[in-house]
């Protein structure tokens, strides 16, 4: 026990400790693109990379995966740290260690677009979880009365509308509930004990990196078929960053965090209830 104590420990250390770029180079390297002569780890001419030599297979691979910004180590690092040390990674982020990590919007687009190939069926068991979604939608049945009957049929006319506009544009879909529900989580983290003076487009960065963590958890639930229960709690794994972000207590991350989801439910609700009175439904 003493020694998982002890392992425990040094991990938590390491959560809390900011990254550190490796020291510079002080070999000389003389530029085979420019000529130039310098000591570093890039030509201050031209900025190609002193490891760069001789062609080689992995070298192409490597440029390949730059082409997709998926070949630099910010990448792997990113993904890494929103996984085991997310709240720690966005703070470090937001006090300027940028180049340290991979934009929070590029990397949305790229789960995005692997959670959009997955849940149309390339996973273990093949499962179209998009189709899945609407073949749900289309088994609703709220009654037989008159009223329950005009209801459904709006219901599911409206819903099938939404659930395939997320679907084509899940992007947008997105980043559009993350915007709404910012403004109602920033009213409580605003002076937070880590970040006193955080700024509300700071605040926004740090939802888009928190939904590419619950992405990259889903992502994973899905491509193995994992139960819905398990892919349905991703969600909740948002309290972890936004406790390391802010500095609060769990307790109080956690009440904030079910306050805000609450209004902005409620307020979602009442918005649906005015415009299906205004459609005459």
């Amino acid at each position: 026990m003493k020694r998982l104590a002890e392992k425990w420990h040094a991990f938590r250390e390491w959560q809390r400790k900011p990254y550190e770029v490796a020291p510079l180079s002080e070999e000389h390297h003389t530029c085979a693109t420019c000529g130039t002569e310098y000591q570093g780890n890039y030509c201050p001419r031209c900025g190609q990379s002193s490891r760069i030599g001789r062609y080689s297979f992995k070298k192409a691979f490597l440029l390949f995966l730059d082409v997709w910004g998926l070949g630099n180590r910010g990448m792997f690092r990113t993904l890494r740290d929103l996984v085991l040390r997310p709240g720690y990674m966005i703070r470090d982020y937001l006090s300027g260690m940028q180049m340290a990590y991979f934009p929070p919007f590029k990397l949305f687009f790229l789960l995005t677009a692997l959670s959009v190939v997955i849940e149309g069926g390339v996973n273990i068991s093949g499962k179209n979880y998009s189709e899945d979604a609407l073949e749900e939608l289309r088994k609703y049945d709220v009654g037989d009365d008159e009223t329950d009957k005009k209801f459904e049929a709006a219901f599911k006319e409206n819903g099938e509308k939404i659930v395939s506009f997320s679907q084509r544009f899940p992007s947008i879909t997105t980043l559009f509930a993350l915007f709404i529900l910012s403004g109602f989580l920033y009213l409580f983290f605003r002076r937070s004990p880590a970040i006193p003076d955080l700024r509300f487009s700071e605040f926004l960065v740090s939802l888009v990196y928190i939904a590419n963590m619950t992405s990259i958890y889903s992502i994973i639930g899905e491509f193995l078929n994992a139960h819905e229960t398990f892919i349905a709690a991703t969600s909740f794994l948002s309290i972890i960053p936004l406790k390391q972000m802010s500095g609060f207590s769990w307790l109080r991350t956690i009440l904030i965090s079910l306050l805000a989801y609450f209004i902005a439910i409620i307020l979602l609700i009442i918005g649906v209830v005015i415009l299906l009175f205004v459609l005459g439904i």
